[in-house]
């Protein structure tokens, strides 16, 4: 019998295997726990590593002390209700690292568009701090691979990893923003800003929530208000002017980092030296995937922003791209608000290049003029838009950004986001090696 800090696992299922449920898996095996697993689709890799850590096959009709259900399954889901029926506690990965690991300061980031980089960019200030810093979470590696590891852990919450946080006490949070995403989940926004909102409810008068300037969120916690344009200390103590901010690294999210970062170092009786964040911040790598230029031709800039799916990522890359912006739009409709999109792309935007699924439907949403492309597969639909893109700006000879913030999802098309990111990234490499070698 193996027992954590307010957890008993006896007997623990990991519901949905995926990214999260298989670290979940190996975290709790390197504990000496071996327990059982249920997915609905398990894949043959899934299969080989659940053996490997000596786990089982379990019901989802049994008897269970503790349920550490994916992000991906519902909070409602039948199964999980009738585990929780039978005394069953469903909690998360973020849950069962704090439980397993409570001498570990994590760093909670959540929001509609934003946390990934901000995720990022808190880990890379608190290592040029001195710490061992590690982002994880919703964020690539999942958390409970880097708990072991870190003096620090800085995690990328999703709304769906919030809705299973009974308990969580984070010594620092951020909300980003706050805007419109999975009302297919939540049913409804207020529901989806409440589950964003579950970030703060554990904290105390002592602890710190960083949100942008102008968002009110009920919290006992110390409330730092950001805002994009002035990156500086809690106590107004400047410590980089936006415009200094490599390619790539957003001010909102540096601004929001600064602050975040400071509060940990303050939280651990660590200095908070603003000429070292300073340079953290110049040094700053951006995530890959988040509104990355993957090439250039001449004067034109491709920039692969494939995660943009959100109106407010897709609204923050029109704001940075740079015109002309021949805009690839496409993908699956997620219902985003494209209202505010076309305000974006008026000026901006010299044509849309719709692609997949319901690009087209996407492109007459927007009311801006379009052409659709298209291929045999994703790889071929995205060599089309590439091209139709760059011809768009004038060539080789032209100027401007090439992007890609599709607002629509990958899955008509692509695996997922990230696979649709590479398949731009080698269409526009393809492109640029062409040239190159004319």
């Amino acid at each position: 019998m193996f027992y954590g800090v307010g957890v008993k696992l006896d007997r623990v299922l990991v519901y949905g295997l995926g990214r999260s449920g298989r670290g979940a898996a190996r975290f709790l095996a390197r504990a000496g726990v071996r327990g059982e697993w249920v997915d609905a689709r398990p894949g043959a890799e899934d299969e080989a590593l659940m053996t490997e850590l000596g786990w089982v096959r379990g019901d989802a009709g049994g008897a269970y002390d503790v349920v550490v259900a994916a992000p991906g399954v519902p909070i409602d889901h039948p199964d999980l209700l009738a585990l929780q029926a039978r005394g069953a506690e469903v909690i998360g990965e973020v849950v069962l690292a704090a439980r397993l690991r409570p001498g570990l300061p994590m760093v909670g980031i959540t929001g509609t568009a934003g946390k990934g980089s901000t995720t990022v960019l808190v880990a890379q200030l608190l290592r040029a701090a001195g710490l061992n810093a590690r982002e994880g979470g919703n964020i690539d590696p999942p958390l409970l691979d880097v708990v072991d590891s870190a003096e620090v852990a800085v995690v990328e919450l999703s709304s769906f990893q919030l809705e299973r946080v009974p308990g969580l006490r984070l010594p620092v949070a951020v909300i980003t923003n706050l805007g419109v995403d999975h009302i297919d989940r939540h049913g409804t926004v207020e529901a989806y800003h409440a589950a964003k909102q579950n970030i703060t409810a554990g904290q105390a008068a002592r602890d710190v929530l960083v949100v942008p300037e102008g968002l009110n969120v009920p919290s006992r916690a110390q409330v730092r208000p950001f805002t994009p344009g002035r990156i500086a200390l809690a106590d107004g103590t400047a410590v980089l002017d936006a415009s200094a901010l490599p390619e790539g690294v957003h001010p909102a999210n540096a601004a929001a980092a600064v602050l975040a970062a400071e509060a940990l170092l303050v939280h651990l009786g660590r200095p908070v030296d603003a000429d070292v964040l300073a340079g953290a911040l110049r040094a700053a790598q951006p995530v890959s995937g988040r509104f990355e230029t993957v090439a250039r031709i001449g004067n034109v800039r491709f920039v692969e922003d494939s995660i943009a799916t959100r109106t407010l990522a897709v609204q923050a890359a029109l704001d940075r791209a740079a015109p002309p912006v021949a805009w690839l739009v496409g993908g699956r409709d997620k219902g985003a608000d494209l209202l505010p999109l076309r305000e974006a792309a008026a000026g901006r935007v010299a044509q849309v290049i719709a692609f997949g699924e319901d690009g087209e439907a996407l492109a007459r949403g927007l009311g801006l003029p379009y052409r659709v492309v298209s291929g045999a597969d994703g790889e071929a639909t995205m060599r089309a838009a590439t091209q139709a893109a760059l011809d768009v700006l004038g060539g080789p000879e032209g100027h401007g950004t090439v992007l890609l913030a599709p607002i629509g999802t990958s899955f008509d098309q692509f695996r997922d986001y990230k696979a649709r990111g590479e398949a731009f990234r080698r269409a526009a490499l393809a492109l640029a090696g062409a040239e190159v070698r004319a």
